[in-house]
């Protein structure tokens, strides 16, 4: 039946999507199109493949690089006497950084867009570091401590902004652990160290140990001064070559204020000072030298007003 008798359009329209599709059919099965379409796409397989070539060569390049690099990193770490910890950490952030450059370049030359994935790459890490912005400061902080070692295990510090000191038993990287005189476990996070003053009281080897007592107005200045000079001397603690001084500090309202000043090795300095304060306690008592305290005086006169009592008790 010839096609323009076909009075259904439906009809018609099946039958020539019939037709375009055996027409495509024999330009396939046309002997020579395969070679034809090979030769049409040849440039672009030659073009990848300098690309491949160029990207296998940068990548090759950049391995050296990166390790000659991490190399000269690890030696300057190790001359400036940086801790494990540090040494380790840098290098393998510094991989990570140089790799992933390196992968950037490759990609690149392959011919991958590039600019969108830094981009979105750039964004996620910006919403991250927002998120745990208190955490990336403690983990700074802990790279700086381990890095340039204001304190390190065993130093006893005192933080003085919130008044928190200890012994440094162990410095994490978000966090050290400080153990108190009695014997608790104060965790403080590195951020704040690393932003806050600190007194390193164990750094050096010696200390300078003030001792300060008061005399009253009555008592011989010059014998009270003698017995502090000759506990200072049977001291056997005390760093003799370093000096040792007895004076007057201070003419208090209800005292003479007298000092005692000398150097004690570190680890002794609590012992030597309990010790010297007890010790001149007991020496101006036997020579009935008084050391004045706040109390407050009493005058009572008696009925027949001739006798006088007075009464003296601690003031509170």
């Amino acid at each position: 039946m010839p096609l323009q008798n076909i009075k259904s359009p439906l009809l018609a329209e099946g039958i020539t999507d019939n037709l375009a599709e055996l027409q495509e059919l024999e330009k396939v099965t046309k002997p020579g199109f395969l070679t034809g379409y090979l030769k049409e796409i040849s440039p672009y397989f030659a073009d990848f493949a300098i690309r491949a070539a160029i990207a296998a060569l940068i990548y090759l390049i950049g391995r050296k690089i990166i390790k000659w690099l991490r190399k000269m990193l690890r030696r300057a770490l190790e001359r400036s006497g940086a801790d494990e910890g540090v040494r380790q950490f840098l290098d393998s952030a510094a991989k990570i950084t140089l790799y992933f450059i390196l992968g950037i370049a490759v990609v690149n030359q392959l011919g991958v867009e590039t600019s969108s994935v830094v981009a979105v790459l750039g964004s996620a890490g910006l919403t991250l570091g927002l998120a745990l912005q208190g955490s990336l400061s403690n983990f700074a902080g802990g790279v700086l401590i381990l890095l340039f070692k204001p304190f390190k295990v065993g130093d006893y510090i005192i933080e003085d902004t919130h008044g928190n000191e200890g012994t440094v038993s162990e410095i994490m990287i978000f966090y050290t652990k400080l153990s108190t005189a009695d014997n608790r476990t104060a965790i403080i996070p590195n951020g704040i160290l690393a932003n806050s003053s600190l007194t390193n009281v164990t750094q050096q080897d010696k200390r300078r140990l003030d001792v300060y007592v008061g005399i009253s107005y009555e008592a011989d200045l010059q014998k009270a001064k003698g017995i502090l000079a000759g506990l200072l001397d049977r001291e056997g603690a005390a760093l003799k070559e370093e000096g040792v001084s007895v004076f007057v500090d201070a003419l208090e309202d209800s005292s003479v204020r007298l000092g005692c000043r000398f150097w004690v090795a570190t680890g002794d300095y609590w012992q030597v000072k309990w010790r010297l304060n007890e010790q001149i306690k007991e020496a101006f008592d036997a020579n009935h030298i008084e050391i004045p305290y706040n109390q407050l005086a009493i005058t009572v006169k008696e009925p027949d007003g001739n006798k006088i009592f007075i009464r003296k008790e601690s003031k509170k």
